[in-house]
């Protein structure tokens, strides 16, 4: 991974390219990601919030349906990020056989391009989020500072299976289906929409320690609305699984690398 950092440049010329060629022609252009994210934002506050009459406990912050409009963002942005990255990563190499196929070309970078620039978009969410919790709390928390850190956990989950779903897709075009369908599969055994508490207590220890999204979710919403990191020991267990998937993907990618050529 270290030598990664001698492509730095040539990463962020292709992240721009493929924030400019997504939204190329759209007077909205990225404003589409953050729409998308608020429309859903919208539907889930409505059903979970309003219909289903979803109760949180966020001793800084009233409970009402705005509240719970946060709360749920909060919980939306990492996510988001997450799957659109290894979704759109699983294709990262078979739409580029040209790249593929040049002698020189950095092949480690591609999966790199579609999970960074998911990353990006959705720093605009998390910035509209900050904004509005404090207009809504009055109160700036310190522990904004571990950000960083947790974007390192979360990255490096991301990047780890983006390389093994864009290396297996060469040889398993079945691979972005399947990967869509686990994702969908995903998203419900992690507490975005409904609060954590909801799940029976023998389930939740279960679901903090061995499911690394839903303790990234869950210390977004320490950082940005509690103000304190109440799973500060699952995050540590989190980071080290993290940090086995990057380990464990980058490897199998390598191994896989030779023989995308061949194959495209």
């Amino acid at each position: 991974m270290c030598r990664l950092y001698a492509h730095w440049d040539l990463l962020w010329t292709l992240v721009s390219r493929e924030l400019a060629v997504k939204y190329q022609g759209a007077v909205l252009g990225n404003l589409w990601s953050l729409l998308h994210q608020l429309s859903q934002l919208l539907i889930f506050t409505y059903v979970f919030s309003v219909v289903l009459q979803v109760k949180l406990n966020l001793p800084t912050l009233p409970e009402n349906q705005f509240t719970f409009s946060l709360w749920l963002f909060a919980g939306l942005v990492p996510w988001t990020a997450f799957t659109t990255g290894i979704v759109q990563a699983a294709s990262a190499v078979i739409n580029q056989p040209n790249l593929v196929k040049k002698v020189v070309f950095p092949l480690m970078l591609l999966p790199l391009v579609p999970v960074s620039a998911a990353f990006l978009e959705s720093l605009l969410g998390l910035a509209i989020l900050w904004v509005a919790t404090i207009l809504s709390s009055q109160v700036v928390h310190g522990v904004l500072l571990l950000l960083p850190l947790l974007w390192l956990t979360q990255l490096a989950l991301t990047i780890g299976i983006a390389y093994v779903v864009a290396g297996l897709t060469v040889f398993l075009r079945d691979i972005p289906q399947t990967v869509a369908v686990l994702v969908n599969l995903w998203f419900y055994l992690t507490p975005i929409v409904y609060p954590i508490a909801k799940v029976p207590k023998e389930f939740q220890h279960w679901i903090l320690w061995l499911n690394p999204v839903a303790t990234i979710v869950e210390v977004y919403r320490d950082i940005m609305l509690v103000g304190k990191i109440q799973h500060g020991g699952e995050w540590l267990v989190a980071s080290l699984l993290s940090g086995a998937v990057l380990y464990g993907g980058a490897r199998l990618y390598r191994r896989l690398r030779p023989a995308f050529a061949d194959v495209l």
